[in-house]
């Protein structure tokens, strides 16, 4: 049972609500249909129900309210607009991605995607698909969790009447099982033809929450629709001729040459059309709509049932708290799987390690530049080297890919703001960070040994701390890249952050390290030695002494301050700007 109550949204300056004091219910077992013209505030009212929009009343679900609700994609699932996924992965791979954040098992998205009729289109990319399957993977994607309740905003948009009638049967036997099924149309007679009950919209108040032979009687009737040059003739005929009959006709002239009349039948209309000359382009029956007209007092709906306005759920209710994101359930796996199902990340990797040994060869052919820069291919000209700009691109892609092509909430630009979901991109990140170091590493050495010899190129002997100081760089611009895109929920903004560091920050602090040393940390790693007694082990001094050199740089002290001003930024716009479901 989906029940609605008071559900009013804020008004935007001096104009009125888009829903005003809303109180309905969708039972289970039915299919409920929210009907009222463009602008009426069913979509308005779908996002209140979620509570994506502000404003003020209550909706239960099964009796709950959405916070209290543990996992909301297990109870509820979600329509609204267009499937949010990137179009360069594939179907399989966007379900697969959703199941990890719903923390549902892999072989649900098989599922999902037979029962909705996608077979044969897994491996097609999300912007490859044709006409109304983008639809039929959003429903895909509503059922991962298999809910109880589904809520759709005009699924019916875009496809073709054998694909509304398909997806009226999915949501038929989804409320034949006992799921609760509540969707919103601006068609009348769609909703007459597939709901169980009505609620009536208009202005963003309820008309009236009916069944639908309640609903068909008071709202649809038949009529005749003609289609002549001489629309204006065609009506006074047909008037004077109901008029000497004594027959009820009313008689509408739309657009100037379609001819709407309500009382009659194909055979009277055109006998009447032939008698006075008048040609007729088109003639057929069909059932028109009459508009919202207010149904009796005992099918108003349930505003008695709850109390309306002036009780606990009506204006007086205080604004409703923002609710944090639960989801992904499962963030590492959900990670993994958004970062390998986008071609993105390879080409990136790629474009990385072929310029990287492209400029490790010409640097090494003068033989006068070092070789830690040789094998970082990193020339002056540059900032950065090609492997930290990579792995900080990588890392704003995290983030920024989730707020262009949100996922893992219903309402689009809603992305978690969680700590498990930035340990696992942070942990993501300086992952393929190291990986992308080490492999350009490699490849230009390999590159320098092919083309000069192995003579000429030696390994140094500390080539240990040349690493980690290396792998320590890739990591800190990935994590740059995270944290920048994290705070300012843009890709671009996390590769600034990452080019803000050499580019701003170093020179500054190059500045202020150059002047004249009052005291100094040499001696540091011996006086934790003898701070720590016979647990310190010699070997740590030189691990010791070369993270204190890493550190002491000028790169290195930017880098750090970068990271923790970004991560407070980060925990802070969290706590104050709370995600909503």
């Amino acid at each position: 049972m989906l029940q609605a109550i008071g559900l009013t949204s804020t008004p935007r300056r001096d104009r009125p609500p888009a829903v005003d004091d809303l109180t309905f219910e969708a039972p289970p077992g039915a299919v409920t249909a929210l009907v009222g013209a463009p602008g009426s505030g069913k979509t308005t009212a779908l996002r209140l129900l979620l509570e994506l929009d502000p404003g003020r009343g209550l909706a239960y679900f099964r009796g709950r309210t959405l916070r209290r609700i543990a996992q909301p994609a297990r109870e509820i699932g979600v329509v609204l607009g267009d499937v949010p996924g990137h179009p360069s992965r594939t179907v399989r791979g966007q379900l697969r991605m959703l199941a990890a954040g719903t923390g549902v098992p892999v072989a649900r998205a098989d599922e999902v995607i037979s029962a909705v009729g996608l077979t044969g289109l897994e491996g097609r990319r999300i912007g490859t698909l044709p006409r109304g399957a983008d639809r039929r993977l959003a429903l895909a994607a509503a059922l991962l969790g298999t809910p109880h309740t589904l809520i759709l905003d005009d699924p019916g948009a875009g496809l073709s009447p054998g694909e509304q009638a398909r997806l009226h049967e999915l949501l038929r036997a989804h409320a034949e099982a006992g799921g609760t099924v509540l969707y919103t149309t601006r068609d009348p007679k769609d909703a007459a033809r597939n709901a169980d009950r009505v609620v009536t919209l208009d202005a963003g108040r309820l008309v009236a929450a009916q069944g639908v032979g309640d609903f068909a009687r008071t709202r649809l009737r038949p009529r005749v629709a003609v289609r002549t040059p001489h629309a204006a003739r065609l009506a006074a005929a047909v008037a004077q001729e109901a008029r000497a009959a004594r027959r009820p006709v009313e008689v509408v002239t739309e657009d100037g040459t379609l001819l709407l009349v309500y009382g009659g039948d194909c055979a009277q209309v055109g006998d009447t059309a032939f008698r006075h000359g008048v040609p007729v382009h088109r003639l057929v029956e069909e059932t028109g709509d009459t508009g919202p007209v207010p149904a009796r007092p005992e099918e108003a709906g349930e505003e008695g049932a709850y109390g309306g306005p002036g009780t606990a759920a009506g204006p007086d209710r205080a604004a409703r708290a923002r609710r944090p994101i639960r989801s992904p359930l499962r963030p590492l796996r959900y990670e993994l799987r958004r970062i390998s199902g986008v071609p993105s990340t390879g080409l990136v990797a790629a474009a990385v390690l072929a310029v990287s040994a492209v400029l490790a060869v010409l640097l090494g052919r003068g033989g006068g530049t070092p070789l830690p820069a040789v094998l970082a291919a990193w020339p002056d000209l540059l900032p950065l080297p090609p492997a930290a700009l990579g792995a900080g691109l990588l890392g704003a892609l995290a983030f920024g890919e989730e707020y262009r092509y949100p996922a893992l909430a219903a309402g689009r630009g809603a992305v978690p703001r969680r700590l498990a979901l930035l340990l696992a991109k942070l942990a993501v990140a300086a992952a393929l960070a190291l990986l992308l170091g080490a492999l350009v590493a490699a490849v230009d050495l390999a590159a320098l040994r092919l083309l000069y010899g192995a003579e000429l190129i030696s390994v140094p002997d500390n080539w240990a701390a040349m690493s980690a100081s290396w792998l320590a760089l890739a990591v800190g611009c990935a994590w740059a890249g995270v944290l920048g895109a994290g705070v300012f929920r843009a890709a671009a903004a996390g590769v600034a952050a990452v080019l803000f560091v050499p580019v701003a920050l170093v020179p500054l602090l190059g500045q202020v390290m150059s002047g004249p040393a009052v005291r100094s940390v040499a001696g540091l790693p011996a006086r934790l030695g003898e701070f720590a007694g016979p647990r310190w082990a010699p070997s740590l001094d030189r691990w010791f002494e070369g993270v204190l050199v890493v550190v002491a740089q000028p790169a290195g002290v930017a880098l750090a301050l970068t990271l923790t001003v970004l991560l407070c930024a980060y925990l802070l716009t969290g706590v104050r700007r709370q995600a909503r479901w």
